[in-house]
């Protein structure tokens, strides 16, 4: 396009070189073009106006408009209007004679123009995704007479774009399905995002793709969003679905792009990689032996983690010893193995069968042979159990012949039953009272022996014919209903077999029934049981269950006899009852009480005599004063403690309440009493009390623990003398008593006696006593 532009140009300047008049050409829009982007341009158009020349004349003069696309950036976010470009003509010269106008769109609302320079700007901000592009129209206009100068011509304004759009996943979030077990980049599905920027600019709406979460198992490509399988072999029965989230980011993934996100939910579809397991080898059944033909007696089921019809299961039993007496189906709603009964059961006959079935997947894939036998076996153990028949005779008609006339009385004949059954009960005849209306016959209910009752007349009656029923006599009863209970919970529900251990020890008491049902009952086996024989009985169960491996217990289960009125209602069942009638006279009980009477009286006693010996024991003699020390298991600090016990406080017993100070707070200098000095007057009493406990130490006769001992001492004499009457002076002279005055406060009151009764004369004796206590140590 340049050097288009500079052909016209050379072109023009040749023309106006050889024209007589001079050409000038001059662009009116100067494009404002971005570097480094070549932009389709437009084809730049020639324009001729008239321009009065000096010589009164018009010349001839071209005038072009050179215009091309303006851009401007969109979303733009300046506080002034966005300058877009500008418009020129060569006839504007610089003198404001020349006036640019603007139409088309958005003119005067979104551009404007400067009539004066030609300058373009945006008024506000503009988004490109709105509208890429304006088409306006300018043109050049005399300022004063508004003559157009140059013919209008349009030019095209576009919005540059800028990364302002995340990528949108239009279509998510997304789900999928893929079936497990399949190899790495099994395809899963494809994800598109759109981003609305301009695809031909820049990186704006270039998309990556990446997996934030749902690795290691799955992973995209990054340019299509193909999602493909990362890692082999899952497995839907660990884990059936996943949540995948894919990012798209623009700017080719680069930082400072803009990301749009989706959730895809993945679903693992199945396939038949698990074979058909039983929940365990052994499966026990317990059918009657009056099962009907074609009846289901029994189910099992294996179990297929696959869903669906990867599922479903085959039964089929292996031929054994079960001899075509079982067949088994299938439940095509549960899967569930239905065993049914092909031939009648007899329980005389055979009590138990035991058979093998085999469990197979009816759809089988090849591609999983090598994980092995996709089927599966278990053990059916089939007991029957026996239902109470009648009884069966020897033969199905007798024929017994007599002669008339023949006595009454007589035996003719006899017909035997017998009870098939286990427990083989006894049997009682009877004969049909409907084939015998006359009585004619009798028979003995035990022997099932037929006699005549009425005489028979042949003539009359030629032939009888009778019917004789067989009845079984069963003397069990069923005194209670038991069952168990376990904490376990298998697949196919509980069932529990129950039995007594004393069967085949001839048990004449009690025995245990299987009902079949998880419940059996508690029957006696005799009639007449009395409390006086015997009140409490025991009875041990035994119980199985049907898991694998088999697990037992054994419980004992205890039976009162009660006491029943003649309708058999119960009357009581208190222990109490028991000792009543045991056949104690009334003199018996008398004596048993008194007896009672009498170890109780004993009793008391012997605690009274008990309780008065130990209070002789504390105190025996008010006079024996060492029988009440209290004695104290308080042991001393040794020698070295001087202050575990003051021997000075039984001295003198008025320190204990003058003198009080803590030992274990060492007392201040001060505080700590101090000993009362030792008189000289009472060196006597000390020395008494010396020799005394000399005399008591070297006493081997003495108790070998501390007591207490009591002297009395009168003293070795007075400064006052003796005051004894006897050794006064005979006579009737008068005695002056004043220096009782002298001797102190102690005779002062001695003094005043004798200073009233000077007359006479009183004989006093002075004693001095004093108690101490002697400590004997052996």
């Amino acid at each position: 396009m340049l050097k288009g532009n500079c052909l016209l140009l050379f072109l023009c300047f040749l023309f106006v070189q050889s024209s007589p008049a001079p050409l000038h050409t001059l662009p009116l829009a100067q494009p404002h073009n971005r570097p480094g982007h070549d932009w389709p341009r437009s084809p730049a158009g020639m324009l001729a106006a008239g321009h009065r020349g000096g010589s009164g004349g018009f010349q001839r003069v071209k005038r072009g408009w050179v215009w091309n696309q303006f851009f401007v950036l969109e979303e733009y976010m300046g506080s002034d209007p966005q300058y877009v470009g500008k418009l020129h003509t060569d006839l504007d010269k610089g003198d404001s004679a020349v006036k640019y106008t603007l139409s088309g769109e958005g003119a005067g609302t979104i551009f404007t123009i400067d009539q004066t320079t030609g300058d373009i700007h945006a008024l506000r901000s503009l988004d490109r995704e709105e509208k890429p592009y304006y088409t306006l129209r300018a043109q050049a206009v005399d300022m004063d007479t508004n003559r157009p100068l140059e013919p209008e011509s349009e030019f095209v304004i576009k919005v540059q774009d800028i990364n302002d759009n995340e990528p949108k996943f239009l279509e998510g979030p997304y789900t999928a399905s893929v079936p497990e077990m399949s190899p790495v980049g099994t395809y899963v599905t494809k994800v598109t995002a759109t981003d609305a920027d301009d695809p031909t600019y820049g990186n704006s709406a270039r998309v990556v793709y990446s997996i934030l979460h749902g690795q290691p198992y799955f992973s995209v490509d990054p340019k299509t969003g193909i999602i493909r399988t990362a890692l082999p072999n899952m497995d839907r029965e660990v884990k059936e679905l996943y949540q995948v989230l894919i990012q798209a980011k623009d700017m080719g993934g680069q930082l400072g792009g803009l990301a749009g996100t989706t959730t895809i939910n993945i679903t693992l579809s199945d396939v038949n990689d698990n074979p058909p397991r039983f929940s365990k080898s052994i499966f026990h059944l317990r059918v009657p032996e009056s099962s009907a033909v074609g009846s289901a007696v029994g189910r099992i089921k294996a179990h297929d983690l696959d869903i669906g019809k990867n599922a479903e299961v085959d039964y089929n039993i292996i031929p054994g010893d079960e001899r075509g007496t079982f067949d088994i189906t299938t439940n095509e709603h549960n899967q569930e193995g239905i065993i049914i009964l092909r031939r009648p059961l007899d329980y005389e006959t055979r009590k138990a069968y035991t058979f093998k079935v085999e469990a197979s997947n009816a759809h089988l894939d090849s591609r999983f042979h090598s994980f092995g036998p996709f089927k599966d076996t278990a053990t059916v153990k089939i007991n029957i159990l026996d239902v109470d028949e009648p009884p069966v005779f020897s033969k199905p008609s007798y024929t017994m012949n007599i002669h008339e006339d023949t006595q009454l009385g007589t035996t003719i004949g006899a017909v035997t039953a017998q009870d098939l059954d286990a427990g083989s009960s006894p049997v009682r005849y009877s004969i049909d009272w409907k084939s015998d209306l006359d009585s004619f016959f009798d028979i003995d209910p035990v022997t099932g022996t037929i006699s005549i009752s009425e005489l028979l007349d042949r003539e009359s009656i030629a032939q009888h014919n009778i019917s004789v029923v067989a009845t079984k006599m069963k003397q069990t009863y069923v005194i209670q209903v038991i069952s168990a209970k376990d904490e376990d919970l298998p697949m196919s529900g509980q069932k529990f077999s129950f039995r007594s251990p004393q069967e085949g020890m001839n048990s004449k008491n009690f025995t245990i029934k299987d009902f079949g049902n998880n419940t059996a009952g508690v029957v006696t086996l005799r009639s007449g049981f009395r409390r006086r024989t015997q009140e409490i009985y025991h009875l041990p169960v035994f119980i199985e269950d049907s898991g694998l491996p088999v697990k037992n217990s054994t419980s004992t289960l205890t039976i009162r006899v009660c006491a029943c009125n003649s309708e058999g209602a119960l009357l009581t069942c208190n222990a109490e009852a028991i000792f009543l009638p045991v056949g104690l006279s009334t003199g018996a009980l008398i004596a048993i009480l008194v007896c009672i009477v009498i170890l109780l009286v004993i009793v008391v006693l012997y605690v009274g005599v008990r309780r008065q010996k130990k209070k002789e024991t504390l105190m025996t003699s008010k006079e024996d004063i060492r029988d009440n020390v209290i004695h104290y298991d308080d042991e001393g600090g040794g020698e070295e403690d001087t202050h575990a016990f003051d021997m000075g406080t039984l001295r003198n017993p008025k320190a204990i309440k003058e003198n009080l100070f803590r030992r274990d707070v060492k007392p201040e200098a001060g505080s700590v009493p101090r000993p009362a000095a030792t008189s000289q007057d009472s060196a006597d009493i000390q020395n008494f009390i010396t020799e005394r406990l000399q005399e008591h130490d070297g006493d081997t006769s003495a108790p070998p623990y501390d007591s207490l001992a009591t002297y009395a001492y009168e003293g070795e004499g007075s400064v006052a003398e003796s005051l004894s009457s006897i050794e006064s002076l005979n006579g009737e002279t008068e005695e002056d008593y004043d220096y009782l005055n002298e001797w102190g406060p102690r005779f002062k009151t001695l003094a005043g006696i004798f200073g009233d009764r000077s007359e006479s004369q009183t004989d006093v004796t002075s004693t001095a006593s004093t108690t101490t206590t002697a400590e004997n140590k052996h």
